[in-house]
């Protein structure tokens, strides 16, 4: 962050005097007005629900370009990562600040493999849960309770406890994941296996069983590893901002984590490709591809409470680039598991070509995003709906891991304390109960 060649002028229209606030720049992007002392200078505060125009912290991990629709991961084009490297070289890259060369990511590769089983009395503490417990419910569960098992990695202020979290994190969120989809479906938990990849690790801990040999795909494989590496990080949403919140205590690794899944869970934010696979099935039991074009109708209806789950983006304002490499990976996966013609998929790709081609939508560039790909594919695969969100979750802790290290390391870093709007009673004397 460099200061800026001019200055913001603030002034009043009650005649008070006018100030001055720095301006500082970034490598890309728009310059931030600095309003640390306007409170000091002013006695006000400046209101901004939601933080739509408020940056609360500098950050060198993930750039978002919504008009452009562009999103880096440490610089690199979301674009160029999907097709040239693996989950774990993003995860390398997230949190060291650079692409590994062959011998670390062998090392880091080895690293996170050798971490991925967890303490066997978790299983103890996931039979406390019902049977039909929300997946959600469950991994924040399972994730706040890591901390009371690996007590030698909980300070968040000593590195290499955070390192050691890191991958501790990485490497047992897909089996803590697996674990809580066997518990739902009363089959045994599979154990990690050493010998694959991290993508076919966890699709084996997913659908395997004792009984038979399991054999990776993989198209499937390929396809799970780029639903990872496109959820990894996307800059100060909801739960990374959670999650930063959270860790400006001082709390632990663990519980910053869990934190971050809770808010995850929300609809509006991970739950979104949970609700829009939801919505393919409500237009399904209506009639399917028939209805579609009165349910685009009720869509459009200002009065109607009907919405399009699964397009347009709240930072997006134009094609979300993720949804660009999700389409592709939908289509492959589909084809390999001969499932083009599946009622659902037919109509999830009908739904697609109306609303990339109706003025309505185009208009409103309300384009296909990654949540409405990404929940085709992952129906395709066998991951059942809600447990979508487990998936995102799994992916986005490697983005929390190397947000939460950024702001420990930053010297400018204090706990999270937003202000308010008072509009409540003015001061008042407490009545007697009887004058009440």
């Amino acid at each position: 962050m460099k200061l800026a060649d001019n200055k913001a002028t603030l002034s009043f229209s009650n005649g008070k005097p006018a100030i001055e606030l720095p301006v500082y720049s970034g490598n890309i992007g728009p310059d931030v007005i600095d309003i640390r002392k306007l409170y000091g200078q002013t006695g006000m505060f400046t209101y901004d629900p939601g933080f739509l125009s408020t940056a609360a912290t500098q950050s060198a991990i993930t750039y978002i370009d919504g008009d452009k629709g562009e999103l880096l991961y440490r610089g690199y084009p979301i674009e160029q990562l999907a097709v040239n490297c693996d989950f774990l070289e993003t995860c390398y890259l997230l949190l060291k600040g650079n692409l590994p060369n062959a011998t670390e990511k062998k090392d880091f590769t080895e690293l996170v493999t050798h971490h991925t089983m967890v303490n066997e009395q978790m299983q103890f503490f996931l039979r406390g849960f019902r049977r039909d417990a929300h997946p959600m419910a469950i991994l924040t569960g399972l994730i706040g309770a890591l901390s009371a098992f690996y007590h030698d990695s909980t300070d968040i202020n000593n590195p290499e406890h955070r390192e050691i979290s890191a991958i501790r994190l990485i490497a047992k969120l897909p089996t803590l994941v697996a674990m809580a989809y066997k518990y739902g479906i009363g089959q045994p938990y599979m154990y990690p296996q050493n010998d694959l990849s991290y993508s076919g690790n966890f699709l084996r801990m997913m659908f395997a069983t004792p009984c038979e040999d399991y054999k990776v795909n993989p198209v499937i494989e390929k396809a799970l590893d780029r639903i990872f590496i496109l959820h990894a990080d996307h800059e100060q949403n909801a739960s990374t901002s959670t999650v930063r919140l959270c860790g400006s205590s001082g709390t632990n690794p663990f519980a910053a984590i869990a934190a971050g899944v809770a808010c995850l869970w929300g609809p509006a934010h991970g739950g979104a490709n949970e609700a829009a696979l939801n919505m393919l099935y409500d237009i399904q039991k209506q009639g399917g591809v028939a209805k579609i074009g009165e349910f685009i109708k009720q869509v459009k209806d200002k009065n109607s409470s009907v919405k399009l789950m699964g397009f347009g983006h709240r930072v997006y304002k134009n094609y979300d680039p993720r949804a660009k490499l999700m389409q592709q990976t939908c289509n492959e996966v589909l084809t390999e598991l001969g499932l083009e013609k599946d009622p659902l998929f037919a109509l999830a790709k009908e739904l697609e070509k109306i609303a990339l081609e109706d003025d309505y939508f185009v208009s409103r560039k309300l384009y296909p995003n990654v949540d409405f790909y990404s929940g085709i594919v992952q129906r395709a695969i066998g991951i059942p709906v809600n447990l979508f969100t487990g998936i995102f979750a799994l992916a986005r802790t490697v983005g929390w891991i190397a947000q939460l290290n950024e702001m420990i390391g930053d010297p400018e870093y204090k706990i999270g304390r937003p202000r308010q709007l008072y509009t409540g009673s003015e001061r008042r004397d407490v009545p007697h109960i009887s004058k009440r």
